[in-house]
């Protein structure tokens, strides 16, 4: 069943693109078709930013690469299933190319290797691709874990054949609404590049022009010499309530258009929008008027604009101009210079950039590509001024900060009204004699991705615009509702949700609609699936100026930044990409959690979860002392726990912030304390749910257990995981012959017990394969060591959520386990009527009674007598 190269060939000049001719690989050679018994193949998934982006997702099966198209690319979410087209097979050679196929050519485009590793199918590879159903395990640098390819029912007219890829559900999947890896991991796994050798600071490097380059301006200092990546995704902005409260800051407009990163190379000028699709031949005027500037090989990062009769952006005329056959009189306004005449620039300071960039853009002045102007003036005149002269408003960045493709803090954006974009769900029919539609049914997609309602906008529109919008929502006219929820009252035509509109308002309604909107324009570079509702945050805190750092030039000394005596660096560094949360709101949601998180804390052995690079970055478990630098935290002495090293304990809310400033997000606790460290005071139930198990079954599967643990007369408590689970907490009282083997014995034995009574929705064995349409309550965190988060931790997941104790009353309300995170787990205490474990110290009990009463049915031995135990510490 060897692959066939004849349609790929056909499709393309090889003399003309730069991609692999490539040859099938016979059988016997390296690469070539393998026996079905070796398991380790190679795959690739290449981003492709051709007219529009997405991800070609390559098997290699047969001595060619099995290839898929998939437009949104993968998702870690097992209920997201992402459409993938067949396509031609594609050569093994294919699979380590990156690089430019040139306008007229088959998928022009830009190309880089997005993931790499090995697949291992799971049963015969031919057999399930013929039959169209491909299970496999991935292994690649960013992809792992179980997945699925499934050949759709196709219709007769398909030119291809429709497949989906879906992810299972084991330890590597992730929530869709939590984290989306195509978003986090946007760049080549390709990241080491060919060094250039150092010139002197403020000096060009010496290299081959290409014919018309004008000579390099200087050189910052702190630029680093690098190829120009073929891929480039632009900082965003964070909407903040009010102007940052410091100095250091630089202000520009903020500009009413398209945000476009340009990449020039010689001759080669593409302009991408800031989701990577590419628009070199809508902008086909623009990217002229580049290329004679004589830029040297440079990322340039700006917005595209039409300008009214007074010179003010009208994002209404931006549309316009692009509903023409040839847009015309757009002014593309560049502000940042991320790479350029061979180096990467995104450490160098912005001022730095930015002047170097203006020196760049003045050698060649151009009447639609120009430098945007930052402006000195108090930043509270600067914005009324521009909510006078109707402007949108302003953008304002760290005159020090370097340059992050993410959205971060560095960067916020000050609007005169409230302003965001919205999908369009649906319209309904006009009144009187006006034409077209009356209004726009508007929605916004919830943490979990689900559409929902967020009112409609009839004001806004001429009449052209009226007839011309009507002529696209009949084109997606659907029977149903793309609602999640139906609103009630709202009538309407339902229209599939492809279109995005951006409206002014004055605000959200406590129902979640907007009031007094007005229709601004329609947007083609946002996905209807990235729109969500958007909330000012605080401005954060100027972080202090490294000691003996260089100061940047044009920026003022950064005071310091300090939380009970602590000072914090790099307050502002993202470190949860979701909530857009930064380092300072995770250490001030420490602090002030601290009274309701100590008691959880105090007295027991803790282990730290370190995140030194956010959420999605590399994981560091501790739970020893060394080299611990976290101010007043306790080394408890090592005859606590013979033969390991010492063990740590937080025992102040200093040294819970100190934490914090040291990257750490999640504290885990043992199940007993320093007054008998051997002896458990609790032991607990970590309700795991399985593929198939949903949250109303997680929720009856809790009451369940709860059920049990009342029926063995021991009373128990509820909290949330902050994550996907739920835990059932069971006091102690320590005592004699109760060592941690004993309860975990115990606990071990009602989860045997709750499995063989309800085998249909609980499970005693932990892996996914094992707990599919189950529950696993995972019993495994009851032994010597083993911690668990602690109540009111916050998890190193996509959208910092809590660990929060709960009342058993409130678990029918219960929506997820990730209900509550840094950012509202305050709303939820100041709600409270009563602390619902107020109790939790009052319980006295022990598993004497519990042990015999569940003997009858599981054969448990009574608790041995009581053992002498080695002398170890039993206080402070």
């Amino acid at each position: 069943m060897a692959g066939s190269l004849s349609k790929y060939w056909k499709k393309r000049d090889f003399g003309a693109t730069p991609e692999p001719k490539g040859v099938v690989a016979p059988p016997g050679v390296a690469g070539g078709a393998r026996p079905v018994e070796q398991k380790a193949l190679s795959f690739v998934i290449q981003k492709h930013a051709a007219r529009r982006l997405h991800y070609d997702f390559r098997l290699e099966l047969d001595g060619t690469l099995k290839s898929w198209a998939v437009p949104k690319g993968p998702s870690l979410d097992p209920h997201v299933r992402r459409m993938a087209v067949h396509v031609e097979d594609h050569p093994l050679s294919y699979g380590t190319f990156e690089g430019v196929i040139p306008p007229g050519q088959y998928g022009a485009g830009t190309v880089i290797v997005w993931d790499r590793g090995e697949w291992a199918p799971v049963g015969d590879p031919r057999q399930g691709y013929r039959q169209g159903k491909l299970k496999f395990d991935l292994h690649g640098e960013k992809l792992q874990g179980r997945w699925n390819l499934v050949k759709m029912h196709g219709h007769p007219e398909d030119r291809q054949e429709p497949w989906l890829l879906i992810k299972e559900n084991d330890d590597e999947a992730r929530p869709a609404a939590d984290y989306d890896v195509t978003e986090a991991l946007p760049d080549s796994v390709n990241a080491a590049k060919a060094k250039r050798p150092r010139a002197a600071a403020g000096k060009a490097p010496r290299k081959k022009r290409a014919k018309g380059e004008d000579a390099l301006p200087g050189i910052p200092a702190a630029a680093t010499p690098a190829a120009l990546p073929l891929t480039l995704f632009p900082q965003l902005a964070t909407l903040v309530d009010e102007p940052p409260g410091d100095e250091g800051w630089i202000y520009e407009l903020k500009f009413d258009g398209y945000r476009i990163v340009t990449r020039i190379e010689g001759e080669d000028v593409r302009l991408f929008t800031r989701n990577g699709n590419d628009w070199s031949a809508r902008l086909k005027g623009l990217r002229d008027e580049i290329r004679p500037l004589g830029i040297a090989p440079a990322w340039l990062d700006g917005e595209i604009v039409a300008l009214d009769s007074r010179g003010r952006p009208d994002f209404q005329a931006l549309q316009r101009a692009f509903d023409a056959s040839s847009p015309r009189g757009i002014v593309y306004f560049v502000f940042d210079l991320p790479y350029f005449g061979g180096y990467d620039l995104r450490r160098v300071p912005l001022v730095e950039r930015r002047a170097l960039l203006e020196r760049v853009l003045a050698a060649r002045p151009s009447e639609h590509v120009r430098f945007s102007q930052a402006f000195d003036a108090p930043v509270r005149k600067l914005l009324a001024g521009a909510c006078e002269t109707g402007l949108e408003g302003l953008v304002g960045k760290r005159a020090d900060a370097g340059y992050s493709s993410t959205r971060t803090a560095a960067w916020v954006k000050l609007k005169c009204a409230r302003r965001q974009e919205f999908v369009v769900c649906g319209y309904t029919d006009p009144k009187g004699s006006r034409a077209g539609f009356g209004s726009l049914l508007l929605g916004v997609n919830d943490s979990r991705g689900h559409l929902r309602y967020a009112g409609s906008v009839g004001t806004g529109f001429d009449d052209a615009l009226l007839r011309g919008l009507k002529a696209k929502l009949a084109a997606l006219a659907t029977d149903e509702a793309p609602f999640f929820e139906t609103p009630r009252g709202v009538k309407g035509h339902w229209v599939k949700p492809r279109l995005v509109a951006e409206v002014a308002f004055t605000e959200w309604t406590g129902d979640g609609r907007v009031r007094h909107p007005t229709f601004r324009g329609l947007r083609n570079d946002k996905a209807p699936e990235a729109i969500t509702r958007e909330e000012p945050v605080h401005a954060p805190a100027r972080p202090r100026a490294a000691r003996g750092g260089a100061r940047s030039r044009g920026a003022k000394a950064a005071p310091a930044t300090e939380i009970s005596g602590i000072a914090v660096t790099h307050p502002d560094r993202v470190v949860d990409a979701r909530s857009k949360a930064t380092k300072l709101d995770l250490v001030r949601y420490y602090e002030s959690i601290a009274p309701h998180m100590l008691p959880h804390l105090e007295g027991r052995p803790i282990a730290l979860v370190r995140a030194p690079y956010g959420v999605g970055g590399e994981l560091f478990f501790q739970k020893h002392g060394e080299k611990i630098r976290i101010p007043g935290i306790i080394q408890l002495p090592r005859e606590y726990w013979p033969g390991h090293p010492a063990m740590l304990e937080i025992a102040s809310a200093e040294t819970l912030v100190g934490a914090a400033q040291m990257n750490v997000i999640e504290l885990h606790t043992w199940n007993s304390t320093t007054k008998a460290i051997d002896r458990p005071d609790r032991f607990l139930f970590d309700m795991d749910p399985g593929e198939g198990i949903d949250w109303s079954g997680l929720l009856e599967g809790t009451r369940l257990v709860k059920r049990m643990l009342d029926l063995l007369g021991l009373e128990c408590f509820l909290k949330t995981s902050g994550g996907k689970g739920l835990h059932v907490v069971v006091p102690l009282t320590p005592a004699a012959g109760w060592g941690y083997d004993e309860v975990k014995d115990f606990s071990q034995a009602v989860v045997q017990h709750m499995a063989r009574t309800i085998p249909q929705l609980f499970v005693a064995k932990s892996g996914a394969r094992n707990r599919v349409g189950r529950i696993f309550i995972d019993y495994l965190r009851n032994g010597t060591g083993a911690t668990t988060v602690a109540a009111f931790s916050a998890r190193a997941r996509p959208g910092l959520g809590v660990s929060v104790p709960l009342a058993w009353d409130e678990l029918a309300t219960l929506e997820r386990a990730d209900q509550w995170n840094i950012r509202n787990v305050h709303e939820r205490l100041a709600k409270l009527a009563a602390d619902p474990w107020k109790d939790y110290g009052k319980v006295r009990q022990k598993l004497d009674g519990a042990a015999r009463r569940l003997e009858g049915e599981t054969g448990l031995r009574s608790p041995p007598p009581p053992r002498t135990r080695s002398a170890r510490p039993r206080a402070r």
